[in-house]
């Protein structure tokens, strides 16, 4: 079989070792299937240790992207997030195969990988790009900390109402009282965000959801901007918050905090089955109607 992918490397839920080792027969058995086809196959040196596999080269996640071609990502939708963020500036097409809850990104049936595999490996698919965001966050003037997400950034207080000033491309929007902020990308829009209250964004409307969490005032309403805006947030009174990055990774937040969010220059890529229909997928996921 001629494919465009010569070598692909491969990550499993590593967070977790119980989760690794429960998914160790198929990722040995994916690892010896592409074998046979006389691909090149990498491990992320995490998923290869905990489950234990020793047959295969082995490479950290941030450096899969200088070697390989593709990357499969067997687990759940937070490790496709953690992978893609470690491997957003490589350009490399990822492919997920579910063995997670929800499976919003990782899409391939664990059952039918092989079968999945192969036809990905045929040409058989569908290639989407996903929009990723860049946040800074400034104190005092200076940048303290720079950060990407793929589904949302967060902003939340614990305890008590955060006060934020929220402004887009220059231009003052509300000062919002609420437990927290959430800035979502289209793909974040099933996630947290739907929980709060958001709208559903199709992947490919480029816009940027501010959705409230539990705001004071109930007309604080979702609302979608351009993707290309520029939103700057000011923190103006907070008891105990922090601002995450898919729920990952976080930084407590202090008053006169101020946060810079924008689209990033990066983008993500995800190989689909070529009979994927998103709109399938949220009936399947959310049991739409």
């Amino acid at each position: 079989m001629q494919t465009e992918f010569n070598t692909i490397a491969i990550v499993g839920k590593f967070m977790r070792e119980s989760a690794v080792q429960l998914m160790r027969k198929d990722l040995v058995d994916l690892s010896q299937h592409l074998k046979a086809k006389k691909i090149e196959v990498l491990f992320e040196s995490n998923t290869a240790s905990h489950a234990k596999i020793e047959d295969f080269k082995t490479m950290p996640l941030d450096e899969i992207g200088q070697k390989a071609d593709l990357v499969v990502v067997m687990g759940g939708d937070g490790t496709m997030l953690s992978t893609a963020r470690a491997l957003k500036n490589s350009g490399i097409p990822l492919v997920g195969i579910n063995r997670g809850r929800f499976g919003f990104l990782t899409d391939l049936r664990a059952e039918e990988m092989l079968e999945s595999v192969d036809a990905i490996l045929a040409g058989e698919h569908q290639t989407e790009s996903r929009m990723v965001l860049s946040a800074s966050v400034i104190r005092g003037g200076k940048t303290i900390l720079e950060n990407h997400a793929v589904n949302d950034i967060v902003l939340k207080s614990e305890l008590r109402l955060i006060e934020l000033e929220v402004m887009v491309d220059g231009k003052f929007i509300h000062k919002l009282r609420a437990d927290g902020l959430i800035l979502s990308t289209p793909t974040g829009t099933t996630a947290y965000s739907l929980s709060a209250g958001g709208p559903i964004l199709h992947p490919d409307v480029e816009a940027i959801a501010l959705v409230p969490i539990c705001p004071h005032t109930l007309s604080n309403r979702p609302l979608a901007v351009n993707g290309n805006a520029k939103v700057d947030i000011v923190v103006v009174q907070v008891g105990h918050a922090a601002i995450s990055f898919d729920g990952q990774s976080q930084l407590d937040l202090l008053q006169g905090d101020r946060i810079k969010v924008e689209r990033a220059e990066e983008s993500v890529t995800l190989l689909h089955p070529r009979d994927y229909c998103y709109y399938e997928m949220l009936r399947n996921k959310l049991h739409l109607g």
